[in-house]
């Protein structure tokens, strides 16, 4: 270990299983030497201005600053849950009081008494602290990002700007970030996904961490601004959406980012107003229930996930997203969609390990043991689901078929962790690894047939789903689907059963342009090098011509 590092590779303080003897003068990339001398590089080629900048430590609830008195407004804020700010500031806090005893700014400002870090005006959701004897849940945040909020506003003049960073990857952490700025007297008027993010770091590492910070542009409301009409602001929307879709598209933008960065320009539609009145005059909030037919009970971002959504079926699948594509198949090409990212960076293929956890590499059991990674790609429960509700796809039925979920993370199965579930009455598609000539016996015309071989749904059955019966046979399901028939063609591919691979692939051609229509429009959604991509574009090269 020769290098200098700082501790916290995530939000928190991990244990350390192997310790190593730090050499500070090892001349290499990031020790004490080369570190330092490139800090002093920096100084040195930086420009000198004419007047210093000061820094103020205050409430951000209560600025110290005139009214109108600035004209940017700019603010990287907590992120709601993410990190307890506080609690890591006191390990450095601790060391600092060491090291500048007695120092006028190594205390609470608000507390002389507290020892530690400010706890009680820290503007973050954290259920373990209390104020007032009630805890920082989530409307506090709420409520104490809108009162700091409303005072940008105040300083603000009103031709001025402001900028919020945010990074959340949670629908949850931007609702309550955004219900702020709009309580706050803000106009969210544009949106734009930065690259502020190493791709290197620990928790891009095969997760679904977003590759930019989103710098959301902001314009002070008038204070005479309008109700808005429901009917108005859902008209808009779909045409705001698509446009901000194609622009980023172009612009290199791409799956989560993409995602959140269309938040912006569906805003402005929604915040410019300081209400938003249906035909009853009920007021349509920001947030909601996203499963809730009425828009006042729905919340406006549930429409903006469903359009979002919509968008992105429409130009992956080359296809309304209201026709009668199977739900699997729609939950697939979001899920890989989304799984993309601005940066170009490795994505984790089937034979690699993907954590289900982005904080962690691994997992440790009760014992200190370490726990192997499931395979699969993998995005955030939260995501997913917004995606999945508004679009009709019930992820509670897809269960051990086409995702798993875990620790508040969804998995994408792998191809080759299906192939049991795959199995044709004539035979058992084996698993990508099996040897291919152990596997001949398996092909059969029996498992190809027009009509689609009935899966089984093992004993231990899927969430919704009627479980074994009371002498333990396992229930009958559904028969296959498109994207089940693909990936059983992915797996002839992948064993070298090339007579039941064509066969498949000939009664698929007799069966309609379905099943060829998705597998080209999988086909560039999958990661390059991943094991789904190379079988799925084997399988399309072997297709009758």
């Amino acid at each position: 270990m020769s290098q200098v590092i700082h501790v916290f590779t995530r939000h928190a303080l991990p244990i350390v299983w192997d310790f190593a003897e730090a050499s500070p003068l090892g001349e290499q990339a990031g020790d004490y030497t080369i570190t330092v001398g490139n800090i002093a590089r920096i100084l040195a080629d930086s420009p000198s201005y004419p007047h210093s900048g000061t820094v103020q430590v205050a409430d951000a609830t209560s600025h110290p600053l005139d009214q109108e008195a600035v004209s940017v407004f700019f603010t990287d804020p907590p992120y709601y849950d993410a990190i307890p700010y506080s609690d890591l500031s006191d390990f450095f806090l601790v060391w600092l009081k060491r090291a500048l005893p007695g120092h006028p700014l190594l205390r609470d400002p608000f507390n002389p008494s507290n020892k530690l870090s400010p706890k009680k005006e820290e503007a973050v959701q954290d259920e373990t602290k209390k104020v007032d004897g009630k805890p920082k849940d989530r409307a506090f945040f709420e409520a104490t990002m809108g009162k700091a909020f409303a005072e940008g506003r105040r300083i603000l003049k009103d031709d001025g700007i402001g900028c919020v960073v945010f990074a959340h990857k949670t629908t949850e952490g931007w609702e309550a970030l955004l219900s702020g700025l709009i309580v706050g007297g803000w106009t969210i008027t544009g949106s734009w996904p930065i690259s502020t993010e190493m791709a290197t770091r620990l928790r891009a590492r095969e997760s679904a961490a977003l590759a930019t910070s989103v710098h959301l542009v902001c314009r002070p409301r008038s204070a005479d601004a309008p109700d808005g009409d429901w009917d108005v602001v859902q008209r808009e929307l779909p045409r705001r959406i698509a446009e901000w879709m194609t622009r980023l598209q172009q612009e290199g933008v791409r799956g989560a980012d993409l995602v959140f960065a269309c938040i912006g320009p569906a805003l402005e539609v929604y915040s410019r107003y300081p209400r938003v009145l249906d035909a009853s005059d009920n007021v349509i909030p920001l947030g909601g229930d996203p499963e809730a037919k009425d828009p006042h009970q729905r919340g406006f971002l549930a429409y903006v996930w469903e359009q979002v959504g919509k968008a992105a079926l429409q130009e992956v699948l080359k296809q309304n997203a209201d026709t009668g594509l199977e739900q699997d198949a729609r939950l697939t090409a979001l899920f890989l969609w989304t799984l993309q990212s601005t940066a170009t960076k490795p994505s984790a293929t089937d034979d690699e390990e993907v954590s289900e956890d982005d904080e962690s590499e691994d997992e440790d059991d009760e014992d200190g043991a370490k726990e192997k990674k499931a395979k699969g790609f993998a995005l955030p429960y939260d995501v997913v689901r917004r995606f999945a509700q508004p679009l009709g796809i019930h992820l509670e039925e897809w269960e051990r078929w086409t995702i798993g979920t875990a620790k508040g993370v969804v998995r994408l199965l792998p191809v080759t962790e299906r192939a049991e579930q795959l199995r044709g009455k004539g035979g058992v598609v084996p698993t990508a690894d099996a040897p291919a000539q152990a596997t001949k016996k398996a092909a059969g015309p029996a498992l190809f047939d027009n009509t689609p071989d009935p899966v089984e749904v093992p004993a231990k059955g899927r969430k919704g789903k009627k479980k074994a019966d009371a002498e333990g046979k396992a229930a009958p399901a559904r028969e296959l689907t498109t994207l089940d028939r693909i990936h059983k063609a992915m797996l002839l591919q992948s064993t070298g059963q090339t007579q039941a691979l064509r066969e498949l692939l000939a009664a698929e051609k007799a069966r309609g342009p379905e099943f060829l229509r998705l597998a080209n429009a999988l086909s560039p959604l999958y990661p390059t090098g991943s094991w789904e991509k190379q079988k799925l574009d084997a399988m399309l090269q072997a297709l009758p011509k």
